[in-house]
């Protein structure tokens, strides 16, 4: 098992399917910067349905020591920057991102990436899911944009296309 950092949208799909709890039996240590804390935070105090990082005594905060000046130009929240920033210092840490242009700017960087669909891949050759089809549904529901392709790509990886 590896350790991991992760940044808001992995977290928070991941709670919005059940599945939240995959991660501690995936990683050994399971890492994410207070400004992913503060971003699900803002989450609840604005109604939505969101984990709270308190409740996960595997959930450990920890922040980054510094952030490369060039990755604050770009389009990318507090918390995708401070993760992918944690990450950097810590590269034999997996990165969880969701986003695009965070996923691109993180493995420019040389960082190893996965996304909340890896995640999905992982818990089932670990056992923890059967299948991963209707957890992919669940995050479309969940308003995680998943392309057709992606969704197809993946039952494949899966072996259940």
């Amino acid at each position: 098992m590896s350790k991991v950092v992760s940044n808001t949208s992995p977290l928070l799909y991941l709670f919005r399917i059940g599945g939240i709890e995959w991660l501690p039996n995936l990683f050994n240590e399971i890492w994410t910067p207070e400004a992913v804390k503060n971003e699900l935070h803002t989450g609840r105090q604005n109604g939505y349905e969101v984990p709270d990082p308190d409740d996960y005594s595997w959930l450990r905060i920890v922040n980054p020591k510094s952030t490369p000046s060039e990755w604050l130009a770009l389009d990318l929240g507090a918390g995708e920057i401070a993760a992918m920033a944690l990450a950097l210092e810590n590269s034999e840490r997996v990165v969880l991102l969701d986003d695009m242009l965070a996923r691109r700017t993180a493995q420019a960087a040389g960082l190893q990436v996965w996304g909340t669909l890896r995640v999905l891949l992982e818990a089932k050759s670990n056992g923890l899911i059967e299948s991963v089809e209707p957890h992919i549904t669940k995050l479309g529901d969940s308003g995680m944009w998943v392309s057709a392709e992606i969704h197809q790509r993946i039952l494949k990886l899966a072996g259940e296309f």
